[in-house]
């Protein structure tokens, strides 16, 4: 049988994706905040803690990407190479060194979900959109000066969060939250009932190669939006750090297991 993923068959075609490496060209819009770091802190099981500074900082990241793995044919059948993402990150810390961690994120694609499931992204299904540049501007922002663009995200037929963004000068980076390799659960419930998780595992991953256009920053505004299904509400917008746009290039490979986890740390 053939196949990275599911369904595993004699060919392999049917496999939901194919194996790493896999490589992401695509446009972020950021917006950094603080929360009461008790909130983020709940969300951090065994054996992460809070990172020792700034530990309610909060990352709200909103991706339109292209991807595709080794042999580039996605990009050639675009349903199966574009995609986009809102994800939620945090900073904790692990044996003294510091990492991020996603602890939300909305894709709008089934191999979305199923390379998440393998790097320990908690991806569910959701509507995201947001603003698309141009070199033209008839209907379109510049990524420069004024520039401002717009992001929403829905789940469940609710939405969840929404920003705008209005660039006002260019940026040493795109932020500093997910700035850092991530650390991750990996796990799978037993399939008997009551039975512990058949594994469960921290692992860290991060990007094999990366390159970044300009970051821009600018000012920002941010709203989230109770939902009976979603929790990310509960991390409140206490204070906004600053909101930023970049266009980035990504390869990933792999990652590493930092511990083996027992049922009642996963």
């Amino acid at each position: 049988m053939k196949g990275f993923f599911y369904p595993r068959t004699a060919s392999g075609d049917s496999s939901l994706i194919p194996s790493p490496p896999w490589f992401y060209s695509g446009d972020l819009l950021t917006v950094e905040y603080r929360t009461d770091p008790a909130r983020v802190a709940e969300l951090l099981p065994a054996p992460l803690q809070l990172a020792p500074s700034d530990p309610g900082a909060v990352a709200i990241i909103w991706a339109d990407w292209q991807s595709c793995s080794a042999g580039r044919a996605e990009l050639l059948d675009p349903v199966r190479s574009q995609y986009k993402e809102a994800f939620v990150v945090v900073r904790c810390s692990f044996e003294g060194q510091v990492y991020s961690r996603c602890v939300y994120i909305w894709v709008d694609k089934d191999f979305a979900i199923a390379r998440g499931l393998h790097q320990g992204y908690p991806k569910k299904l959701g509507s995201i959109w947001q603003t698309r540049p141009h070199p033209f501007a008839q209907a379109a922002p510049q990524i420069g000066p004024g520039g401002t663009f717009g992001a929403t995200l829905a789940a469940g037929d609710r939405r969840i969060a929404e920003a705008v963004l209005t660039l006002r000068s260019p940026a040493e980076t795109n932020g500093f939250v997910n700035g850092h390799p991530m650390a991750h659960h990996r796990y799978y419930p037993g399939i008997e009932r009551g039975a512990p998780d058949a594994y469960a595992e921290l692992i860290s991953s991060g990007a094999s190669s990366f390159q970044g256009g300009q970051a821009w920053t600018g000012d920002v505004e941010l709203r989230l939006f109770d939902s009976p299904t979603e929790e990310l509400a509960r991390l409140s917008v206490d204070e906004i750090i600053g909101g930023y746009y970049r266009q980035v290039g990504v390869g990933w490979d792999g990652g590493k297991t930092l511990a083996q986890l027992s049922k009642e740390d996963a």
